[in-house]
């Protein structure tokens, strides 16, 4: 993996029927995403159904991800949190397992709850006394808007702070000034939102992108192309997934990956923990439309 850049896809958490986590599904998701071409693997993020986790839950998968992978990829684990203690104690939790990065949001909890821009430079800086390293993602769940000249501040005086998941709306244009300000401070400029506005964001500068575990080796050709400076081929290329792409962006979520991974073999179950909801039938049976074309690693991965 180039330092700080290709595709870094979030890995579902696969649960049993009943509810529970299935463990074995989980060694099977890391596997598939490896065979993907994924360049690193992020746990436990909102894509992973994060706040459905326990504590224990948490613990579990960490130690279980991290001790999978064996080091064939980075693995990254989400640990945002409104408070700024039990950040720090889940990034401590991390480096003590062996984990390569961390990821969080700016502290919020619920609508009401929200740190000011000071109070959020502080959580990232406390969370940096840690020492691994962390992608700030700056994403619409939290509610909080992250300015350009905060996230470059954060960049420039924390040791720790140069990697950046920009999915806010009008990405590319934050990620223009972003990369303008911050200069070599900013190490990392990420896309996420399942690769939905990727082309543009590369054009601003985005060196990876953070998809779900859906396509990934659909979606990494289209970095390959246009980092090396096959514009042209890149935009094709994404042209041939964009439908499956946008099919899960704005239908289906999450579930998108889940259902994929079972119609192919990798987990057994797509459960969802209530209060989510099953991926509608129609839904389901339109994405496979969208995605059987294209042969996907993921539909053939475990027959």
């Amino acid at each position: 993996m180039t330092a700080y850049s290709g595709i870094w896809p979030v890995a579902p958490t696969p649960f049993n029927e009943d509810g529970t986590v299935d463990v074995e599904g989980m060694r099977r998701v890391l596997d598939c995403m490896i065979d993907q071409g994924s360049d690193a693997i992020c746990i436990l993020a909102n894509f992973s159904e994060q706040f459905v986790l326990t504590d224990a839950e948490r613990l579990q998968l960490t130690r279980l991800s991290i001790e999978h992978v064996a080091g064939r990829v980075p693995v990254m684990v989400t640990i945002s949190h409104f408070s700024t203690r039990i950040a720090v104690e889940r990034a401590q939790q991390v480096k003590a397992l062996g984990g390569d990065l961390v990821m969080m949001m700016a502290p919020y909890h619920g609508a009401l709850l929200r740190a000011g821009p000071e109070q959020t430079f502080e959580h990232f800086a406390e969370v940096g006394k840690v020492g691994v390293p962390i992608m700030v993602q700056d994403a619409p769940l939290s509610g909080i808007d992250l300015p350009v000249e905060l996230l470059v501040r954060m960049a420039r005086e924390i040791e720790m702070v140069g990697l950046f998941k920009i999915e806010s709306a009008q990405a590319a244009a934050k990620l223009r000034a972003l990369i303008a300000q911050g200069g070599r401070a900013i190490e990392g400029p990420f896309d996420g939102e399942e690769g939905i506005t990727l082309l543009a964001d590369l054009e601003a500068g985005a060196r990876g992108t953070m998809t779900s575990a859906m396509i990934p080796d659909q979606i990494k050709p289209v970095l390959q192309k246009f980092q090396a400076g096959e514009t042209e081929a890149a935009i094709a290329t994404y042209s041939r997934v964009a439908l499956a792409i946008n099919h899960e962006n704005r239908q289906c979520g999450l579930r998108a990956a889940k259902a994929a991974m079972m119609e192919g073999g990798v987990i057994r179950s797509d459960h969802c923990r209530h209060p989510l909801v099953p991926l509608a039938r129609e839904l389901k049976e339109q994405l496979m439309r969208y995605l059987r074309p294209l042969d996907p690693v993921v539909l053939s991965w475990g027959k």
